[in-house]
């Protein structure tokens, strides 16, 4: 006897979704369970192209920390004829060199400039960036946004030699800004070498430098926003200040959680290499940074077990930071850099 069409759609109804989908149920097992040689052979090409990727970060991240045992020994390299026979021969210490910084007073002084020139850069070079991609992707034609992208992405690709060289022959006590006031009868200026400005030099120089890689990953943010949005509030009587509040922002919001954590757990490395050079100029009091700290003791003047007792507690602070602003991010509904 057949069935008629509505009893067919009732029986339907009453089959359990299970039942009905029995066929890709089994398939996802099966999937679930393919086997390990299946998945190598599957995503072997994927697999070729991580590995050198792969072997870089275990080489030059991972195995250098089985050196911080230096910082529980005296460590001396001359003690033996390798590093590995020199660390296995050198006495230990336990955490004397951790009661030394405890204790010192250069280490503080590291510390604080360290934090400082973070806020700083914190507060005026983490808005730049957002600031300009939302100018680039609101005001600026089409045609015209893909040059101002190269224009301000360009001095990404400057080493840091050659960015203190353009502001040296800018704001230098010879620089064109201080012969031209001279010229002109005015008294000129030499920012290069101020130690009371120098914190505001560096963040100015950071900006200079990688404000347009900052542009970047926000505009490609802002691409994966529907234009329908933006038609659609314009039809309801948005204006151009509405739409970015309402529309352009929020899409950024998860964006700038992410990079922000990203930043805070950077918050005690603020440019060894840019420090470094122009540290001469204005003097270790106002340059001397956790990462030209850890230089001076242990390459300049040979402390290695102090400078790697000094390099472990940055990284744990660094760690409870990231924890600590990833932590606020879940509580503001953003992922962060990951899941809860």
């Amino acid at each position: 006897m057949s069935l008629s069409t509505e009893d067919r759609r009732a029986q339907d109804s009453r089959t359990p979704p299970a039942e009905k989908n029995g066929r890709s149920t089994r398939r996802s097992k099966v999937t679930g369970a393919m086997p390990l040689r299946h998945r190598l052979r599957r995503d072997r090409t994927l697999l070729l192209m991580t590995l050198p990727a792969m072997v870089l970060l275990l080489v030059f991240a991972y195995i250098p920390l089985a050196g911080n045992v230096v910082a529980f020994q005296d460590y001396d390299p001359y003690i033996a004829d390798n590093a590995f026979q020199a660390i296995a021969q050198s006495p230990w210490v336990g955490f004397e060199w951790f009661q030394q910084m405890v204790n010192d007073r250069l280490f503080w002084s590291a510390l604080r400039n360290t934090l400082t020139i973070f806020l700083l850069q914190l507060t005026l070079f983490f808005p730049v960036p957002i600031l300009l991609a939302l100018f680039i992707n609101s005001f600026v034609r089409p045609r015209v946004r893909a040059v101002a992208q190269a224009i301000l992405y360009l001095p990404h690709f400057f080493s840091w030699v050659l960015v203190i060289t353009v502001f040296q022959q800018m704001f230098g006590g010879a620089g064109l800004i201080a012969q031209t006031l001279r010229e002109n009868g005015h008294e000129g200026f030499d920012l290069m070498t101020d130690p009371g400005l120098f914190k505001f030099l560096i963040t100015f120089e950071m900006i200079w430098k990688d404000a347009g890689w900052g542009v970047i990953v926000f505009l490609a943010a802002l691409a994966a926003v529907s234009p329908d949005l933006y038609e659609a509030s314009a039809m309801d009587g948005a204006n151009r200040w509405r739409r970015m509040w309402h529309i352009t922002l929020p899409a950024l919001r998860p964006v700038v959680a992410l990079l922000l954590v990203l930043q805070v757990g950077n918050a005690l490395t603020v440019g060894f290499e840019q420090i470094l050079l122009q540290r001469t100029a204005v003097g270790p009091g106002a340059s001397e940074v956790l990462d030209t700290y850890v230089w001076n003791v242990g390459i300049t003047y040979g402390g290695f077990s102090y400078a790697a007792a000094v390099g472990i507690v940055k990284g744990i602070f660094g760690l409870l930071l990231v924890l600590g602003a990833n932590k606020v991010a879940h509580l503001m509904g953003e992922q962060g850099v990951y899941k809860k």
